[in-house]
Formats: C-alpha cells, sequence, structure tokens
C-alpha cells in the first residue's frame, strides 16, 4: 500500500451514483473504498468493477446507526491511517408523491437518520482523520428539491416528498456550518446536486446518466486548493440554496 495515496470513501457506493462516483475517483488515482449496509451487495459491487478494471474495496456500514459509523471509522484509522475524501451519498426516499400534511412521524424519522444525521456523524469521524494531514475534501450529494426557491413553490412544484426535500435542505445548511468551522485546515466541504440520475431513485427515465450526474461531485471530491468552498453546485456550476 502506498502511504501517501489519497483515500476516499463513498457511502452508497454499491450502485447509482455512488458507484459511478467510486469509478471516477479511482480512475483518477485515489484509493476508493465503498461503503454500504449489505455485505453481499458491496462484495458484488467491488466485483463488478474489478472486471472493468477497477479496483475497490468495501466497508459494511449502516449510516443510519452511529455506532456502525465509528466502527468503521475507526477500521479505516487503523488499516488505512488516513481518509483524505468523503461524498456522503447514502440516501433513502419513503416518501414519494405523499404531502407534507399526510407525511407520517416515522417517516420523517427514519429519512433524517439516513440523510441527515448518517452524514453529520460520518463528517464528525471524518474530519480528524483529515485534520492529520491537513487535507480534505468532503462532498455531499443533494438535490435541488432541497433549496428554497423549490419549497416557496417557484419551480411549480407542490409538498411531495416533504421528508426527503427537508433532510436535503438540512444537509445544505450542514455543508455552510461544516465548511466554515474547517476552513482553516484544509478542508472544503460543498454539496453537489446530481440532478435526475437513471438509477432506481431517479428512474429509467431520467434525463442524465450516471456518469452525468457523478460528474459534479467527481470534481468537487478532488477540487485543487484553489477550489471552492461551502457552495452547493450542479453541472459544476454555482447553485440556488
Amino acid at each position: 500500500m502506498n502511504m501517501n495515496q489519497r483515500m476516499a470513501l463513498v457511502t452508497g457506493g454499491n450502485r447509482g451514483i455512488g458507484m459511478e462516483v467510486a469509478r471516477q475517483l479511482s480512475l483518477k488515482g485515489l484509493r476508493v473504498l465503498i461503503g454500504c449496509r449489505d455485505e453481499n451487495k458491496g462484495r458484488d459491487a467491488m466485483e463488478q468493477l474489478s472486471k472493468e478494471g477497477i479496483k475497490v474495496e468495501f466497508k459494511v456500514v449502516d449510516v443510519s446507526n452511529r455506532k456502525s459509523i465509528v466502527q468503521m471509522m475507526e477500521n479505516i484509522a487503523d488499516v488505512y491511517g488516513r481518509l483524505d475524501v468523503l461524498v456522503n451519498n447514502a440516501g433513502i426516499i419513503l416518501d414519494r408523491g405523499t404531502s407534507v400534511l399526510d407525511v407520517k412521524k416515522s417517516v420523517m424519522k427514519e429519512t433524517l437518520e439516513t440523510n441527515y444525521y448518517g452524514a453529520l456523524s460520518l463528517i464528525q469521524a471524518a474530519v480528524p482523520l483529515m485534520k492529520q494531514h491537513r487535507y480534505g475534501r468532503i462532498v455531499n450529494i443533494s438535490s435541488a428539491l432541497g433549496s428554497f426557491q423549490v419549497h416557496q413553490g417557484l419551480l411549480g412544484l407542490k409538498g411531495s416528498s416533504s421528508a426527503y426535500r427537508i433532510s436535503k435542505t438540512m444537509l445544505n445548511a450542514l455543508t455552510c456550518l461544516v465548511a466554515h468551522e474547517v476552513a482553516e485546515m484544509g478542508i472544503k466541504v460543498n454539496a453537489a446536486c446530481p440532478g435526475r440520475v437513471q438509477t432506481d431513485m431517479g428512474g429509467a427515465d431520467a434525463p442524465q446518466t450516471t456518469a452525468q450526474g457523478a460528474d459534479t461531485a467527481v470534481w468537487l471530491a478532488t477540487l485543487d486548493e484553489e477550489g471552492p468552498n461551502g457552495g452547493f453546485f450542479r453541472n459544476r456550476m454555482q447553485a440556488e440554496w
């Protein structure tokens, strides 16, 4: 193992956008770990990428469980001694088509546990490792559906999928707060909107391929020292919060 090789962790990296981010980061020369809840799915993803000549490793982690996150980060510290890039990609949508007036509290809580608290716990566990080398890139996979422009109805959308949308609004706020906290540590934190992508979540009729959806996240994960910090981007351009 090259101890100077930068290490990346992509949660939800066993399929869709996460797998494509892992693929592109590996091609850029990073050593990539994919995080997923199911060991078999993680192994299958690793083997699938291996057949394409892409080398990744996997870690079992439940991002809705803080203990699971801490254990994984301790293992990364012990085995690899570093973590340079964190892509918070794992996410769920459980209330598609449900009005905010009808969404159940249990659905809201489960969504926030994965989409917001999971990202928060991962960041809290990753920053100490990044500080050791005074370098880090954190990318939070967000959505335009979490923007206040959309919440205000300016784009003609109503209140369906409110748990998912609120979780992404919170993730955007987290991006800003953490970016401010770590700005002097050599760490950059940004949010990326991949758009609607041809994945299980986005649907087969989505306009963006997984490669297109992953591009902005990969760009943010590999920013140079002059790159932005604390922003929200789509197609490598500033997006509305």
